[in-house]
């Protein structure tokens, strides 16, 4: 049966006499409104793991835009619904004063990681990620800890900071999943009205069809072919889309640079900003 804990005290307690029993503990970090994505995580540190753990908590110190805080869904009975449907052991439901029972006022230094696509449009939410994501790794004290590739960006910022701090935690990449018509899962999926729902699956569509095209075209080419696609639908506006290093983060100059490239985009559909990435090759 799985177990609703609300404090940090009581799940260490709780995860000490697991640990004692000789059990690893996997971890999935997430901020509810739990989707299929999310519980393939679940799924996957069950497997692998003798405790899964998983959070539910959003943290407002990563949002830059309080109206984007305030739509954030937040569905915690339903989430404990489905956790429980997926085998999770332990379900870890903070109150913000547990988080921050004072303010987090540490800066990290990521380097150029933070600086481009999300991190320079976005100032400060990686910096709130690593707040709560050290947190939630000095609460819960995983062997393990599991992370969607759609926020790829936010993979690399959060293993820069296991690696900086020096946390005894593996960090474990899970592929997209995505929707029959090819629409990455999101939380922010639930707030799309049905005219921009039927408008996204674009977003993938033509991230796949770029990966076809980039042995025949350059880079600007490339660009301007994905960026037109997207927009000539009026319920879609591209923020940016980045062909970029998938280890440093940092945009090629060119298509033959060498090394391995992610395809990474931004899409506006009304308010609701969807993200999503491909690997090119």
């Amino acid at each position: 049966m799985m177990k609703v804990v609300k404090t940090i005290q009581e799940l260490r307690q709780l995860l000490t006499e697991e640990k004692s029993q000789g059990k690893t503990v996997g971890f999935v970090p997430t901020m509810g409104a739990l989707h299929r994505g999310h519980l393939s995580l679940v799924q996957r540190c069950k497997k692998e793991c003798g405790v899964a753990v998983v959070s539910i908590f959003v943290n407002p110190t990563q949002f830059n835009d309080r109206g984007d805080l305030e739509r954030y869904p937040r569905t915690l009975a339903a989430d404990v619904q489905l956790l429980q449907a997926a085998s999770c052991d332990v379900a870890f439901a903070p109150s913000e004063k547990e988080i921050y029972p004072e303010p987090d006022t540490r800066i990290f230094d990521f380097g150029l990681l933070d600086k481009v696509m999300e991190g320079e449009r976005r100032p400060g939410h990686f910096n709130g990620v690593a707040q709560v994501v050290s947190r939630l790794f000095d609460a819960v004290k995983p062997d393990c800890a599991y992370f969607g590739e759609k926020d790829f960006q936010q993979l690399a910022v959060v293993s820069e900071m296991v690696r900086q701090l020096g946390l005894p935690v593996e960090i474990v990449r899970c592929p997209i999943v995505r929707e029959a018509d090819g629409l990455a899962l999101s939380s922010r999926n639930a707030l799309l009205t049905p005219e921009q729902r039927a408008a996204a699956p674009i977003i993938a569509k033509t991230l796949f069809a770029a990966v076809d095209r980039v042995c025949d075209v350059d880079l600007a080419a490339l660009k301007k072919f994905v960026e037109d696609s997207i927009n000539a639908d009026e319920r879609l506006k591209v923020e940016y889309f980045e062909v970029v290093c998938a280890r440093t983060l940092q945009p090629v100059a060119s298509l033959d640079d060498d090394c391995a490239k992610q395809a990474c985009i931004a899409v506006h559909a009304g308010k609701i900003r969807l993200i999503d990435n491909v690997r090119l090759t």
